[in-house]
């Protein structure tokens, strides 16, 4: 038991929420004492109707799903980094696929899934039991008649109930799991006919049923009783809601759902914006959950769609107003930043396409449901995962609609990113975002990285300056702690501190506040200017001041960072490169080549040393995560002094 992260932990909760963490404590405690438990749900009544999806004439690439499906049978699978990972068929549930540790078959809610002795690597172990994979047997059955798909999934699903029985093991320990799990659960149910399917003639098929409806119903009752409330509030219990509303919906056979479905959608309603700025920026300031938390509430939207239940327009609304984000900080190549965490976690894997991108995927889907060519843009066709989401019928509205170019916005206040730059969306485009929001969402920002004031660079399609990514979560603490860090990003570090205190995994201490000072968008140039507090609980307190100018008429970028002090310090700053470019560092000039590019930064002559790390163990420098528990070197510049009072550094980027 780590004595330190408990005590930080309670540090960050007010009484309130200690309350309800002893509450909920008892109440596991009790249900392994079989109280409270739903061991023997009630009869399933299957006289209410469910709205079915027509997927006759879906247009997919059927041998993608084919091959997809045929891998899954053989025992193989992708999970993070393991690519075409063997995990047998039927798989160990309760095994991590990384470490090969066992976990032990106790009550899951009095597990300790943060202990890698114990568990192995979580993500790792949850994993395949999102079920993600087991949609793609059910596709392949849709697209080909085959039993064998059929079979195999039947298969996997019932060893699934037979090692991971009712509240018992690792599976049952997250409520989020299970809301994924049932999400994926409502999307083979559809695929495979629903309750009308003729495979439910079969005698031996109406008992998996029977039994899978039993674990959903289980399913349902758990994630009611456990949500993840207070400052564990964040996209896990946007999540929980629209498992159970979907789980509700797609199975509406017990007394019961009714009021779980409106009590998930009344959380849903709720937590859309409060955990989504106006400005359609998610607070947990991560790039990549707000595609995770957008499909949190696309799915259950378009389900009740789909069955007369009604989202408010406030919803709707910001739904758009995310999907709209997502477009202005895309560049003219389909780029988008890597800013806060990333896990690679999906809730669904409905297409099979190469070159399948899931943001793009996002706005497609909003492009058909709102009849929106602004958001439709450059893209040309329906992606798969938006035809298996809304169905073929409704996709066919897309060819219709008008080409329209989304005015972008930007400035997105809330959230506080601010775009710079010119001839967006175009071939020659140059865009820069500079962050200057919050560290993360709610006491413990649990996602959020120590970036103040550090700003990503695209020119004409291509990333110069980026943001490294995330790599790793709960096991690998120093990768964790980089990765995070001040020094992962195109910022300023003071004494050799993050901006931020860092309190846990998914916990910080201290926060820094960053705030804006201005920012003007005009013909000739854009302004930014802000600052942040981060280092002001140092001894002598510091204050970086950061200046970003682009001049629109030559396309030369000038930054200044401004740190005032009274005693010495030492200071570096860090400037992290795409690992598809090549440097040439002489002296204070740095050159960058990329595809027909060619970038010259010049750095202030007062750094005492200049280096380019690449790929550096100890400590960690040079490193990009494109995807989780996978990193590769790439180049990272250090500048560095020791100052003995305020200064004012200055660096200048000219693109050709």
């Amino acid at each position: 038991m780590d004595i330190h992260w408990y005590l930080n932990r309670l540090k960050r909760m007010s009484a309130p929420e200690m309350l309800y963490r002893v509450r909920q404590i008892g109440g596991a405690q009790l249900q392994k004492r079989g109280l409270f438990r739903a061991d023997s749900p009630p009869t399933p009544d299957f006289n209410g109707s469910v709205h079915a999806v027509n997927y006759a004439d879906i247009q997919v690439d059927r041998q993608s799903y084919i091959e997809a499906a045929e891998a899954i049978l053989d025992g193989r699978l992708d999970v993070f980094a393991k690519k075409n990972c063997k995990i047998d068929f039927p798989p160990a549930w309760n095994r991590d696929p990384l470490t090969e540790i066992t976990a032990p078959l106790t009550h899951g809610k009095t597990l300790n899934y943060r202990d890698e002795s114990l568990v192995g690597n979580i993500k790792y172990l949850w994993e395949p039991s999102r079920h993600l994979h087991l949609v793609t047997l059910a596709q392949a059955y849709k697209l080909t008649d085959e039993l064998k798909y059929f079979s195999g999934f039947k298969t996997l699903l019932s060893s699934w109930f037979e090692q991971c029985p009712y509240l018992m093991g690792p599976q049952w320990t997250s409520s989020l799991e299970l809301a994924i799990r049932l999400i994926n659960w409502s999307f083979a149910w559809q695929i495979l006919g629903g309750q009308e399917s003729p495979l439910w003639q079969n005698k031996d098929n109406q008992q998996f049923r029977d039994k899978w409806l039993e674990s959903v119903y289980q399913h349902c009752d758990f994630i009611a009783g456990h949500f993840s409330r207070f400052s564990s509030a964040n996209n896990h219990l946007i999540g929980e809601a629209a498992g159970l509303f979907v789980g509700a919906s797609t199975w509406p056979y017990w007394g019961k759902m009714d009021p779980w479905r409106n009590l998930a959608q009344n959380i849903l309603e709720e937590e859309a914006l409060r955990q989504n700025g106006e400005d359609g920026v998610n607070l947990e300031q991560t790039t990549s959950y707000q595609q995770f938390v957008l499909d949190f509430l696309l799915i259950p939207a378009v389900t009740g769609k789909n069955n007369g239940i009604s989202f408010s327009d406030d919803y709707w609304s910001r739904i758009k107003s995310m999907l709209q984000y997502l477009v202005a900080i895309t560049d003219c190549d389909g780029n988008i930043p890597m800013i806060g965490d990333a896990d690679d976690g999906y809730v669904v894997a409905l297409s099979q396409e190469k070159n399948f991108c899931p943001y793009r995927s996002l706005v497609t889907t909003g492009a058909v449901l709102f009849s929106s060519g602004d958001l439709k843009g450059s893209i040309q066709n329906v992606d798969d995962k938006t035809q298996w989401l809304l169905g073929p019928d409704r996709c066919a509205e897309f060819g219709n609609l008008e080409v329209g170019h989304l005015q972008r916005r930007r400035a997105y206040p809330v959230g506080g990113y601010y775009i710079l730059g010119t001839r967006l969306g175009e071939p020659e485009e140059v865009m820069a975002i500079i962050d200057a929001g919050p560290l993360g969402y709610q006491s413990i920002a649990a996602h959020g990285h120590a970036d103040a004031l550090s700003f990503v660079l695209n020119v004409a399609g291509q990333e110069v300056l980026i943001d490294p990514g995330t790599y790793s979560y709960h096991t690998e603490k120093i990768w964790r702690d980089y990765f995070r860090g001040t020094a992962a990003h195109n910022t300023i570090r003071i004494d050799g501190e993050d901006q931020s205190v860092i309190g846990g995994n998914f916990m910080w201490m201290e926060h820094a506040e960053a705030k804006v000072d201005t920012f003007t968008n005009c013909d000739k140039e854009d302004v930014f200017s802000g600052s942040h507090d981060g280092y002001t609980r140092l001894a002598d307190p510091v204050i970086h001041r950061r200046k970003l100018c682009l001049d629109k008429l030559t396309n030369d970028i000038f930054v200044e960072d401004e740190i005032t002090s009274l005693k010495e310090h030492y200071l570096e700053q860090f400037w992290h490169f795409s690992e598809f470019l090549d440097l040439d560092l002489d002296g204070h000039k740095l050159v960058i080549r990329g595809r027909d590019l060619s970038v010259t930064m010049t750095l202030d002559s007062r750094f005492s040393q200049i280096e380019l790390v690449k790929g550096r163990d100890n400590p960690p420098a040079g490193w990009v995560s494109r995807s989780f528990d996978v990193k590769v070197p790439t180049n990272t510049l250090v500048c560095s002094l020791t100052i003995q009072s305020s200064i004012v550094l200055k660096t200048t980027i000219r693109i050709n």
